[in-house]
């Protein structure tokens, strides 16, 4: 909700500075009419100016308000800075057609609006809170208010051919324009058409083509701005935004904007920026697909037993129609959790198929052992220094040698089973992701501030563990981009001992079957969770710091036919300070959430006895006498035996949990939970989510 405000807040901040800086344009283009300076005009007389050419701008004057408002309603247009008044056009031109010998005429560029561009155009003018039945009267009306009706150039575009042509009217509710060819003929074709060829098609089609096939003629008056940007607000609508399916939800008593329009438009943005894994966009590609073609099976189906209403329908047709309903509807509730982007990484996403290209290289033929340095620039004290307390100790043997290696990155790939990679202090910046598919041990020669690996790649993940056993210890990973995670453990083991996680996005992911043993490491940051621990897999999570993420831990509770429940173990960590919940578990249910606070909670005081009250009450009454009885020099004295008593009250709580706390951590999930502390988590210490 606060993002959706902030959200707001900018639009609503930029569309006023918008308008101020139009209006103040209007003032100085009258003031150049009248060849009045603009240096002798004081606030007043730009008031009135403002207020003279708002008039202008809206007509005539109207007797009442309805009248007001009802100029108000038709000059909403989906996007507010256009206005026929204006001296010139806001929009850029798009010069599509660079070639020397082509003909056609360039296009406005609105292709490249932002996200709160057209989610304001969509909210606020073209469809409110419509219902999905409501859709096609909504945009209907939009179109009659925003578009220009007739005597305007536009280019035809399909995938076959470009023709400049001019509307003459508009079909509004079947979205489609009347146009006619403009003389001279300009055109350009991917295979050969004839003037001819264009004006039979045209007479098929009664001169009529789709709104979303025309593109407005680049005009520097401004006269047809909103036309243009009203043709793009449809054409994006109906590619990426609408889906056949949707005016037959059975569900048709909701908003139609809240739930699909607001949550598609993001996942457009989400993609177009490099925030959604790639394996992930693939799958959701593919499920649209594959919804739209089971779509046209069901509906040629269902038409055909409507042709035949006379005939009982046969079995045969009424068993491939429900098989057809419900493929229908899983392949539309995976899509919706895709577009759900609290539900995308919980439920959908199953990991990149980048990280199948890396297999495990396994034992080197020769039977030899590598210890990998990994150093860009190193001293002779350094060099002593690891030679004495690493590199002699595990090159004894003579199966053994060093390699040398400026990153991380080369390093890791040079590896196979039981090798060593040793991360001389320094900053190395990685431009790639680091794959682990082998049993290696990887260990920073220092402490982890010194040792650090910041990635600068933009991908699907940063650090991805398959391998059988993996050790990572005594590094700092700092993370910029990485849409899976900072870490992910997608099977095998990994043991992760005095490490800093400096997330920027997600944080370490524990894909079913993997476990994951993370001791004394440092983790924060993260907009997701810190740790997201998925159904089969054995995390264990002892001493460590998770703080000022969205949520500290997320386990997913749930399980299937092949996953089981995840097993972990919750021992001396420090949660604190996460905005949402210290750990939130993600269960079946009804969408629902339910707050725990670890630290007491409102059924709290039916689980303590009355003597426990009482005990509570009697220094409670003491400290307010204090309070009120001592003078001036006693102050100090009661003030320190009410935080001492505020300490106790607070172990007390702690150590007689709420009885939903203790369910929780009774839970068959949990292997062991003990010593742990929560402090300041913004909605609990625990928390449910039900989906």
């Amino acid at each position: 909700m606060e993002q959706e405000t902030l959200e707001a807040a900018c639009i609503v901040s930029d569309m006023s500075d918008m308008v101020v800086v139009e209006l103040h344009s209007a003032v100085k283009a009258k003031e150049a009419e009248e060849g009045l300076p603009g240096a002798g005009c004081n606030s007043l007389d730009i008031a009135k100016a403002l207020f003279q050419n708002e008039n202008n701008e809206n007509g005539e004057d109207h007797d009442d308000d309805d009248d007001d408002d009802d100029d108000d309603d038709d000059d909403d247009s989906g996007t507010d800075y256009v206005n026929s008044e204006k001296s010139g056009t806001q929009l850029q031109r798009c010069e599509r057609h660079r070639g020397e010998s082509s003909s056609l005429p360039d296009t406005f560029q609105t292709s490249n609006l932002l996200f709160y561009e057209r989610f304001k155009a969509y909210q606020d003018y073209m469809l409110g809170d419509c219902k999905p039945s409501e859709v096609k009267a909504f945009t209907a009306d939009y179109l009659e208010k925003a578009l220009e009706p007739c005597d305007w150039l536009a280019l035809w575009s399909t995938d076959v051919f470009d023709v400049v042509v001019e509307v003459q009217d508009l079909d509004i509710n079947d979205l489609k324009a009347h146009v006619k060819l403009v003389q001279p003929l300009q055109y350009e074709t991917r295979c050969e058409i004839t003037e001819e060829d264009f004006n039979s098609l045209l007479e098929a089609t009664q001169h009529k083509v789709p709104l979303m096939e025309l593109q407005v003629l680049y005009n520097e008056s401004g006269d047809f701005d909103q036309t243009a940007l009203t043709l793009e607000h449809l054409r994006f609508f109906y590619k990426h935004i609408w889906r056949q399916w949707d005016e037959e939800d059975e569900d048709d008593d909701f908003d139609y904007f809240v739930r699909c329009v607001e949550p598609r438009l993001r996942l457009y943005y989400d993609i177009l920026e490099d925030r959604v894994p790639a394996g992930l966009v693939a799958e959701y590609q593919s499920l649209l697909q594959s919804c739209s073609q089971c779509f046209q099976q069901f509906s040629e189906l269902r038409s055909g037993l409507n042709a035949d209403s006379d005939l009982e329908p046969d079995n045969v047709s009424m068993v491939e129609g429900l098989k057809l309903y419900d493929q229908l509807e899983t392949f539309k509730r995976k899509l919706h959790i895709i577009e759900n982007p609290l539900l995308r990484y919980v439920l959908a996403y199953k990991g990149s198929s980048r990280q199948q290209c890396v297999q495990s290289r396994g034992l080197r033929e020769s039977g030899m052992k590598v210890v990998h340095v990994v150093t860009a620039v190193t001293n002779t004290i350094q060099l002593q220094s690891l030679l004495t307390a690493r590199l002699i100790p595990l090159c004894a043997a003579e199966d053994t040698e060093i390699q040398f290696h400026r990153d991380p990155v080369s390093a890791v790939d040079a590896c196979h089973q039981g090798d060593t990679v040793i991360v001389l202090p320094g900053t190395y910046s990685v431009s790639s992701s680091i794959f682990i598919p082998d049993s290696i041990t990887i260990e920073g020669f220092g402490f982890p501030d010194e040792v650090v690996i910041e990635n600068q790649y933009k991908g699907d993940s940063f650090v991805e563990s398959t391998g059988a056993d993996v050790s990572v210890s005594n590094i700092k990973f700092i993370q910029h981009d990485a849409i899976e995670g900072i870490l992910c453990v997608r099977e095998g083991t990994l043991n992760m001992e005095n490490c800093v996680l400096q997330c920027e996005t997600t944080g370490v992911i524990v894909r079913g079957s993997a476990r994951l043993t993370m001791n004394m490491c440092d983790l924060y940051g993260s907009k997701g969770a810190g740790v997201e621990i998925y159904p089969g897999s054995v995390c264990s999570l002892v001493s460590n710091g998770i703080h000022h993420c969205k949520d500290g831990v997320l386990i997913k509770d749930f399980a299937n036919e092949l996953d089981g429940m995840p097993s972990i173990t919750l021992e001396r960590n420090v949660i604190h300070n996460n905005w949402d919940y210290g750990v939130i578990l993600v269960k079946p249910g009804n969408g629902e959430e339910q707050h725990i606070h670890a630290g007491g909670s409102e059924e709290e005081p039916a689980l303590h006895g009355a003597e426990d009250k009482q005990q509570e009450a009697e220094p409670a009454s003491r400290l307010e006498s204090a309070g009120t009885d001592s003078t001036d020099g006693d102050v100090a004295a009661a003030v320190g035996r009410k935080w001492q008593f505020g300490r106790q009250l607070s172990r007390n709580k702690e150590a007689s949990c709420s009885r939903p706390v203790q369910d929780l951590m009774q839970h068959q999930i949990f292997v062991s939970v003990q010593d742990n502390q929560f402090k300041r988590n913004g909605k609990g210490d625990f928390g449910v989510f039900f989906y």
